[in-house]
């Protein structure tokens, strides 16, 4: 009998410990988190290389790699609150080291994406080939698959889950439910948290947080983009498609970065 009671009293410290936990626990609601994009260039370089341009590719390869680094290494950050997001990049100097080798669409895509989480819309300002357009659609929607695996992501602890984009991208999310705000980089979103941390495995990059501020974000900044040609991801699909059809399956792999 008295072993009894002491296993109540164990029972009920133990659930009133985990109560006061969930009770204490704090969830962010707005703030700003700064990413760092990491393009891996001698591997997308190396893709690009075949028997019909190895004979100019490969010493230049050569070259790039005794003068260049590794990784291409950009900064963005995505500002939120329960209602919104807006995802912008900070300004860099890639004159010194820009040739036409380091020149990939991917690892210089420069996307600024206003997120509406209130009408499940987002507002995409777009630069293709010195045109810019202004995008406006509904959001993505993603068929996300969670794991088990988790990871500590800039102080958070992240769970990862998995999806398959416009029918080949396989991408890599990372996601805390300590953010409660169901957004991320780039236009991802779908997933019960914020996604601190992104890979595209086959496309060798990733989007990694390395700093969450949590503070209340002036509506000033959530203003809209308004420079460019309005139109919808259909539309501007349509535009790329017609311009890049002579390209090849190199043109419809452009079209699928521009859709990003």
């Amino acid at each position: 009998m008295r072993n009894l009671y002491i296993n109540i009293l164990l029972f009920a410290a133990v659930l009133f410990s985990g109560n006061a936990l969930a009770q204490n626990a704090h969830f962010v609601e707005h703030g700003t988190i700064e990413f760092e994009k990491r393009s891996n260039m001698y591997a997308i370089i190396k893709k690009k290389i075949n028997k019909d341009n190895e004979t100019y590719y490969l010493p230049a390869f050569d070259q790039y790699k005794k003068t260049n680094p590794q990784f291409k290494v950009s900064k963005s950050t995505l500002s939120f609150n329960r209602n919104k997001s807006i995802y912008k990049w900070q300004p860099t100097d890639e004159a010194a080291g820009n040739t036409w080798l380091s020149r990939d669409a991917f690892a210089d895509l420069r996307n600024t994406i206003l997120t509406d989480f209130d009408s499940n819309t987002s507002l995409s300002q777009k630069n293709v080939y010195e045109e810019l357009y202004l995008v406006k659609d509904s959001l993505r929607k993603i068929n996300w698959k969670i794991t088990d695996e988790t990871r500590e992501i800039a102080g958070y602890d992240c769970r990862r889950a998995n999806a398959l984009i416009m029918d080949s991208i396989y991408v890599v999310a990372y996601f805390t439910n300590q953010i409660e705000v169901s957004g991320g980089p780039e236009s991802f979103t779908g997933l019960p948290g914020m996604i601190l941390g992104l890979a595209l495995p086959h496309e060798n990059m990733t989007w990694f947080a390395t700093k969450v501020t949590e503070t209340t974000v002036p509506e000033k900044d959530f203003l809209p983009p308004t420079k460019g040609k309005s139109t919808t991801n259909k539309g501007l699909s349509a535009i790329i498609t017609a311009a890049l059809k002579d390209w090849g399956p190199e043109g419809l792999s452009e079209v699928k970065v521009y859709m990003f």
